[in-house]
């Protein structure tokens, strides 16, 4: 029988990760991650196994238009086949964020919520911290989901 999901584990796992190196497409506890890399890695430790192998992407990838004109929602799309999405106003504990980092851009920046206005990030040049929210990061939150209770 597989161990319950509960918001309390995902905290838990994702504080493993405090003070990993920032390291662009990496997602290794203790050496490296991104902002992805640290979703991965603490999905992986929830479900023994990597949602998905994201294909090569460079650090502007977002703001690259696309050839159409259509600026796709990739990471939410990602994060739709593996959590569960959430109304903005639900997320809570244990859940995944997701920012767009201006108004006129798609979400690229995640996180995971620790409590009311507190969540684990890793952000450039910066190693995977817990830190105050402020004003700034909820005005930007743009996605919520929340880690499925038992594995998919």
């Amino acid at each position: 029988m597989s161990e319950l999901i509960t918001d309390e584990l995902v905290i838990a796992c994702a504080r493993r990760w405090i003070g990993t190196p920032y390291q662009h497409q990496a997602s290794k506890r203790g050496v490296g991650t991104d902002c992805l890399g640290l979703i991965r890695g603490v999905y992986r430790e929830l479900y023994r196994r990597e949602p998905e192998t994201p294909p090569p992407y460079s650090p502007d990838w977002a703001e690259v238009p696309a050839p159409s004109g259509i600026r796709a929602e990739t990471m939410a799309d990602a994060a739709r086949r593996h959590l569960v999405p959430l109304e903005i106003a639900e997320a809570c504990a244990g859940d995944v964020l997701l920012f767009r980092l201006t108004s006129s851009s798609v979400a690229k920046h995640c996180a995971i919520q620790v409590g009311e206005g507190q969540m684990i990030h890793a952000c450039s040049g910066r190693a995977v911290a817990e830190v105050h929210m402020g004003n700034w990061w909820p005005r930007h939150l743009a996605f919520a989901f929340r880690f499925p209770s038992e594995a998919p």
